[in-house]
């Protein structure tokens, strides 16, 4: 059997799996908060090198793009790879597009952009409970979906 026909098979799969239900994204999002606040932390003192060593006034552009860039970098690189934070992978759940195409850095910024007031605000998670499909807003504006990993085979 061709790598190219074991990869289609395992694609297919990947269609196939249910999307994750809305504790698990929380627990996710938990997860991921913690280890986020904790790298923010240090590029927080990174940062501080360049004005050195004096704390930033508050909204100052520079750091705040910064921190930015560090969010976003913590997500993207990830989900470029893997389709998996830390917390997604401790909770066995992975990124996918809901065409089943691979994520592009298009989809992953759209995701990050637009998950920031949904998850903040709440009412992209709850929209969950009343999609049929499980999917939270910021799913829907980016084309992807949290699929449950926990019944399949590590690989």
């Amino acid at each position: 059997m061709t790598n190219r026909s074991q990869s289609n098979r395992l694609h297919e799969s990947l269609n196939d799996l249910p999307n994750v239900g809305l504790s698990r994204r929380i627990f996710a999002i938990l997860y991921d908060s913690l280890l986020l606040l904790a790298l923010l932390m240090v590029a927080t003192a990174i940062g501080t090198i360049f004005t050195d060593g004096e704390a930033t006034s508050p909204g100052n552009p520079f750091m705040a793009t910064w921190l930015f860039f560090v969010a976003f970098f913590y997500f993207a690189w990830p989900w470029l790879n893997t389709g998996q934070t830390l917390g997604m992978k401790t909770w066995r759940i992975l990124l996918l597009r809901i065409d089943g195409k691979p994520l592009t850095l298009w989809h992953i910024l759209l995701r990050f952009l637009t998950a920031i007031p949904s998850v903040g605000l709440g009412v992209g998670l709850l929209w969950i409970l009343i999609n049929k499909d499980r999917l939270a807003l910021h799913d829907i504006f980016s084309e992807t979906r949290l699929a449950d990993i926990k019944n399949l085979k590590q690989v």
